[in-house]
């Protein structure tokens, strides 16, 4: 009878044993199923802006290429590396045809010459330069002459992305200043533009 008893006892324990590590077997598998979905998931969402990103990349150099195209600019650096961040409708850097426009607001409670905090100059674009290399990054060099204005303009954007930088370089003085922000053709553009010199 002991050793029935004793048999039985072992056979329980056994049981008992096997039957919890199935359950820790079971919740290791889903924690595994988990992470995967996640990393999926998290593959997957990285895919789709890379497309996204692309895509904008591919319209704004058609935008180039169709000389019809706005920087809307949310920084503006300055000639020694001080920058300021700036509302991207009013800072921005335009190309219609041979039409540029440059204009720079801050937001301050005086008007400026432009009636926004800022100054805006219109100028004819000439000598448009496009040039891309190895790695697929685009450089757009123009001069831009005008009432107010004389200047080199040198835009850089990198491949996959329409995250742009818009440098001027006066051709009467070395007080640089360069916008950086988003390139859009005109037509997505949504930027104020106040009164030019």
């Amino acid at each position: 009878m002991k050793r029935i008893v004793f048999l039985l006892a072992v056979w329980l324990l056994g049981t008992g044993v096997m039957m919890a590590q199935q359950d820790k077997s079971a919740e290791r598998d889903a924690k595994q199923a988990e992470k995967a979905a996640k990393k999926a998931a998290k593959e997957a969402q990285k895919a789709a802006e890379e497309a996204e990103e692309n895509a904008l990349f591919e319209q704004a150099v058609q935008a180039l290429d169709n000389q019809d195209f706005v920087l809307e600019a949310d920084r503006v650096e300055f000639k020694r590396g001080s920058f300021v961040y700036v509302t991207s409708n009013t800072n921005f850097v335009s190309l219609m045809g041979d039409k540029a426009t440059i204009q720079l607001a801050f937001n301050a409670p005086v008007a400026g010459p432009n009636g926004i905090g800022g100054i805006t100059v219109d100028g004819t674009a000439s000598g448009i330069e496009k040039k891309v290399d190895k790695k697929g990054n685009i450089t757009y060099e123009m001069n831009v002459q005008g009432v107010a204005v004389s200047a080199r303009l040198t835009l850089q954007m990198a491949k996959g992305s329409n995250r742009c930088t818009a440098t001027v370089w006066p051709n009467f003085s070395s007080n640089r200043i360069s916008f950086t922000g988003y390139l859009y053709p005109s037509a997505q553009s949504k930027v104020f533009k106040g009164r030019s010199l």
